[in-house]
């Protein structure tokens, strides 16, 4: 029972202590503030771009070859070989010859070919390239509002006039 007389006089306390204090009211209300200097913030952003051009450059055309001329060479040179010598020289002979033959067939006849040529290919050359960027992020306004100067960070220009929520609360 003594707990219950504590607790009950305890919140009898606090309820006549809120009672007895004054009520606290807020006014909210809308006015114009004259607007004396606005300054855009503006910083520097770098965005980089690809910048491409086509140039053109020589490339040598692979040179063709013809196996025509080791193939004839190497049976003129073994019929030639086999005509020298008997026997198993002969056959050595013949052998020699038909290498021999091959090889000068080769030579004469990749030799004569036309020089090797030339032709042009665009090649697509790209890099980067620095762009910088002068962008606004934002406007410091500064109002004259009831005698006193105020500046404050706007995401846009108000213009001449500024509209202000004005709210008065009293102290206690």
């Amino acid at each position: 029972m003594k707990t219950t007389l504590k607790t009950l006089s305890l919140s009898a306390t606090i309820l006549g202590v809120a009672l007895m204090a004054p009520t606290v009211q807020a006014a909210d209300f809308e006015e114009y503030a004259r607007v004396v200097n606005v300054v855009p913030q503006v910083e520097q952003v770098n965005i980089p771009r690809q910048e491409c051009q086509t140039v053109y450059e020589n490339v040598q055309q692979p040179q063709e070859r013809s196996n025509a001329g080791g193939i004839i060479g190497g049976i003129a040179g073994g019929l030639l070989g086999s005509q020298v010598g008997g026997g198993n020289g002969r056959i050595a002979a013949a052998a020699a010859g038909a290498i021999t033959g091959a090889i000068v067939g080769d030579r004469v006849d990749n030799n004569n070919n036309q020089p090797p040529g030339y032709t042009t290919r665009p090649v697509r050359q790209c890099r980067n390239v620095d762009n910088w960027q002068t962008r606004t992020n934002g406007y410091a306004v500064t109002y004259e509002y009831n005698g006193r100067s105020y500046t404050s960070m706007m995401p846009y220009d108000p213009g001449s006039r500024l509209r202000l929520r004005v709210s008065i609360t009293p102290l206690p």
